[in-house]
């Protein structure tokens, strides 16, 4: 994967990379908890470039959902949205709202070529809902 995206093979890019892979949606924080944990003593900069460099190219996909930190995902180029739970947090992958990417057509494209859309549906995932609401 690094080679064909024209970077070379360090331990620091696959650390991450084997990090996000196993632990999609992961925040920064904790990114750096696992490759250090798995890899030994790999610095935060180390670890903020690596995933900065990795979502340039693609091989990497960072989002944000309001009121959280960043997190980041090895799912890439299909265009999927997430579900997310507003009582844990819990995110779930979700395949395209309708049809071939970007998914929606916007109402007024403004002269764009749109090439994707960012949906996030926000909720309470099985366990919370399943929890009684408090009064």
């Amino acid at each position: 994967m690094l080679r064909a995206a024209a970077l070379r093979v360090t331990r620091p890019r696959l650390a991450v990379l084997a990090a996000v892979h196993g632990h999609p949606h992961a925040d920064t924080d904790s990114l750096i908890d696992i490759v250090r944990r798995d890899s030994g003593e790999v610095s935060h900069q180390a670890v903020y470039d690596v995933l900065r460099t990795l979502t340039e190219v693609g091989l990497l996909r960072r989002f944000h959902p309001e009121g959280s930190v960043a997190r980041y995902e090895a799912r890439v180029g299909d265009n999927h949205h997430h579900l997310v739970c507003r009582s844990c947090g819990a995110i779930t992958d979700v395949d395209c709202a309708v049809g071939e990417a970007p998914c929606l057509t916007a109402s007024d494209d403004a002269g764009y070529t749109i090439e994707e859309a960012e949906v996030i549906y926000w909720g309470r995932c099985p366990t919370c809902a399943a929890r009684p609401s408090a009064p």
